[in-house]
């Protein structure tokens, strides 16, 4: 996975207005943290002939708590339309560990390789406060499937 594009820290309202209400998208809540992902297929990128279907995905991190937090490290668990498990692991996101206090907002957009027309993916963020308190955030599972696809249960 590569990072493409970023924003940092719009303010939530006018982040809402941007992303539209276009395509999917998936939200989760941990704690005060909410997390939301909006998939897309990438067709001008992807190559299904030779196997390669690119998903793009934007990432929306809010803060609605009162804590500062700093994201440090990232999971993912990617599973394709064979169940072929792949589980990616860093630090940060897009080369960053973004600080959210609170009302504050973060976004990034990347991409996934898949070597199927569908699957899913699924994951959580490393977080610390100010005060030292580490904790794990939801992020969402959300589907990869090409309209039209032969759908396989994962």
């Amino acid at each position: 996975m590569r990072s493409i594009r970023r924003e940092t820290s719009p303010s939530l309202q006018r982040m809402r207005r941007r992303r539209g209400q276009d395509g999917a998208a998936y939200e989760a809540r941990t704690r005060d943290i909410v997390v939301r992902v909006f998939p897309a297929y990438a067709a001008e990128e992807s190559s299904p002939e030779q196997g390669l279907y690119l998903w793009s995905y934007t990432v929306e991190i809010e803060n609605h708590g009162v804590e500062t937090v700093t994201l440090i490290s990232r999971r993912w668990t990617i599973v394709d339309g064979f169940n072929r498990v792949n589980d990616v692991e860093g630090s940060g996101v897009v080369g960053e560990q973004p600080e959210l206090k609170p009302r504050e907002a973060f976004r990034y957009v990347s991409n996934c390789p898949l070597p199927t027309p569908s699957g899913v993916m699924k994951g959580s963020y490393s977080m610390v406060t100010d005060e030292g308190e580490l904790f794990d955030v939801e992020i969402p599972e959300f589907s990869l499937h090409l309209p039209g696809a032969m759908l396989k249960l994962n």
